[in-house]
């Protein structure tokens, strides 16, 4: 058994960025915060799946070039190999999960030059 507090936790970025629950061994699991303006890059996975679940505001996924946006309820699941790019467009924060399986120690984030 593993339980924690997300008050135990810190974003990335300090008050935006992912801010993860747990890394491994089986999954990396945490919620992501992007603030009005903020773009996290177009990357892509070459053997994990990435979920996304959104909690608060409205933020946009573009993925392999198709854009969306989401809204609190909203579940997002990436195969591998595609590339998607995150950004907030509004002027309110955005607060969603995240889920990346299975999990690999060395990463498996591979950043993408996009022209979208």
């Amino acid at each position: 058994m593993f339980i924690t507090n997300e008050k135990d936790h810190t974003f990335r970025h300090g008050k935006s960025g992912p801010k993860y629950f747990i890394h491994g061994p089986k999954l990396n699991f945490g919620i992501c915060r992007v603030l009005p303006g903020e773009i996290y890059d177009a990357h892509k996975h070459e053997k994990m799946e990435e979920d996304f679940y959104v909690l608060e505001g409205s933020p946009t996924f573009i993925i392999d070039g198709e854009k969306y946006i989401g809204q609190p309820g909203d579940f997002i699941h990436m195969d591998p190999g595609e590339v998607h790019l995150i950004k907030n467009e509004t002027n309110k924060p955005c607060l969603y999960t995240i889920t990346t399986t299975p999990f690999f120690e060395e990463g498996d984030k591979i950043i993408v030059d996009v022209d979208w």
